[in-house]
């Protein structure tokens, strides 16, 4: 059965391949106890068994392996990237769940008033609420991205040269891949924010695991919603990547003197400047955004489905997002908090793709 699942992922599973190579990335960095030590292509890998030695022959086989330093530059660069934007929108993000899940306390204010409410009603740092549980899942989310991104992208110009979308294909198997990796983490940082001070429900992280774990059902729970969010994920992510590299070429191409100046390391290679990134990020998250949303109130209301009253009606993407429409219309339901995406969603992106590319640049990575 291993033989047979094993040689079809060799001759036909390269997505896969880009998953274990995130994983090896990741893995490289812990020691790892064990029984025995193989010897693969003159690298060491301590390993558990035979079968996880086996997917690091399979990474090594499929593609080739980025030198140790290079992985860590990649990972950290999209992890401190994701850090900076998620604590610039720390406050706008926890209003945006209140007011998607409509809260009983905030459901009838705007956005700046709920947020004004917030502070008054729990203090100025509760706007943060959930912000720790945001960096713990946020960090390894972005690197991910990041560095999927970057493999996928030169998967799919190897087998499409040339092709205008490659980068838009890139930009939406990253953010599957960064989904499945991380999900678990965002369905309790979720949690944590939609509590009230003075009513909560979980005592702190380890103790919303066990909850969440143990009365909702096991794994699958931490998985609820997940359908949504990938669905959501395949425009977000490959828009929203698409939008900024076709920009950023765009620029260098057509105004390099105006737009763009010397990498600090490598003259000869051009980096936007910072202004100029600043808005390509902002415009490529309002664009994705737009076309995503839906399913990321359905996401939410999947994800908070245990601790709403009528839970029942959000069991699956489609039933959710009809009992949103049905119940709240297109506006107010649907597209309830776009307007506080927007103020989100712009400054994220642009924070995000802006410092991921100043640390490429600080590291030596273009």
């Amino acid at each position: 059965m291993y033989r047979l699942v094993f040689e079809f992922c060799v001759n036909y599973g390269y997505t896969c391949s880009i998953m274990f190579n995130v994983v090896f990335a990741l893995s490289g960095l812990i020691t790892l106890i064990s029984r025995k030590q193989y010897q693969i292509s003159g690298l060491h890998f301590k390993t558990w068994d035979v079968k996880f030695n086996m997917l690091m022959w399979f990474c090594l086989k499929q593609v080739k392996v980025m030198e140790l330093n290079t992985i860590i530059k990649q990972l950290l660069a999209g992890g401190i990237a994701g850090c900076c934007a998620k604590t610039v929108i720390g406050p706008l993000d926890r209003t945006k769940i209140l007011l998607q899940a409509h809260h009983p306390y905030y459901r009838e204010f705007g956005i700046f008033r709920c947020m004004w409410e917030i502070g008054r009603r729990e203090g100025p740092m509760s706007l943060w609420k959930g912000n720790t549980m945001m960096m713990i899942r946020i960090f390894p989310y972005a690197a991910i991205q990041f560095f999927s991104f970057e493999r996928y992208k030169n998967f799919y110009e190897t087998l499409w040269s040339g092709w205008h979308f490659n980068k838009l294909l890139a930009g939406s198997s990253a953010g599957v891949t960064s989904v499945v990796c991380t999900y678990p983490l965002d369905m309790v940082r979720t949690r944590i924010a939609f509590q009230i001070t003075g009513e909560h429900r979980y005592k702190n992280i380890p103790h919303a695991f066990r909850t969440i774990y143990f009365k909702e059902g096991g794994i699958r729970a931490f998985y609820r919603g997940m359908s949504a969010t990938i669905v959501g994920m395949v425009p977000y992510a490959g828009v929203s990547f698409y939008t900024f590299t076709t920009l950023k070429d765009l620029c260098i191409k057509l105004w390099p003197g105006t737009l763009a100046r010397q990498d600090m390391h490598s003259p000869d290679t051009l980096v936007l400047r910072t202004w100029v990134s600043l808005g390509c990020g902002g415009l490529a998250g309002a664009i994705s955004q737009t076309v995503s949303f839906p399913c990321d109130v359905a996401r939410r209301r999947m994800q908070l489905a245990a601790v709403l009253p009528d839970s029942h009606k959000y069991q699956g993407i489609w039933s959710t997002l009809v009992a949103v429409y049905t119940q709240h219309g297109m506006v107010k339901g649907l597209y309830r908090g776009l307007s506080i995406n927007y103020l989100r969603v712009v400054p994220q992106q642009a924070v995000a793709f802006t410092v991921y590319e100043f640390v490429k640049e600080l590291v030596g990575l273009n």
